[in-house]
């Protein structure tokens, strides 16, 4: 076995290990929701993350690629969890940074489109 193979099987071992951990997590916090008879917008976004990490891993099994711009649209659904979390008595200069990083990705996402719009 080569080693061009032997990276390409253990990156789909791990591609494999990252959905399993994934729709474990997905199902620990169905539970843990289910639990405490509460769901915030806060667990709707780590909820979103999940998803759109197995939808990741699907374009990838579908196409051997992974679209940029899912990474980055879980980078601002992360960032979006964390200024949630952050709540009142957070800094708020802290909450400037992470909503300019939001914005900054979000203009990236959308000079991609257009790039591959005049492709």
């Amino acid at each position: 076995m080569n080693i061009k193979r032997l990276i390409e099987v253990t990156e789909k071992i791990f591609l494999v290990l990252i959905a399993g951990f994934t729709i474990a997590a997905m199902f620990q916090e169905v539970m843990r929701l289910v639990d405490h008879h509460q769901i915030e917008l806060k667990d709707l976004l780590l909820m979103f993350i999940y998803a759109e990490v197995l939808g990741m891993l699907a374009a990838f099994y579908s196409s051997s690629k992974i679209p940029i711009t899912i990474p980055l649209f879980i980078a601002m659904t992360a960032l979006s969890r964390l200024i949630i979390l952050q709540g009142k008595e957070g800094d708020p200069s802290i909450l400037l940074y992470e909503s300019g990083a939001i914005l900054m990705i979000a203009i990236a996402c959308w000079i991609i489109s257009r790039l591959r719009s005049e492709d």
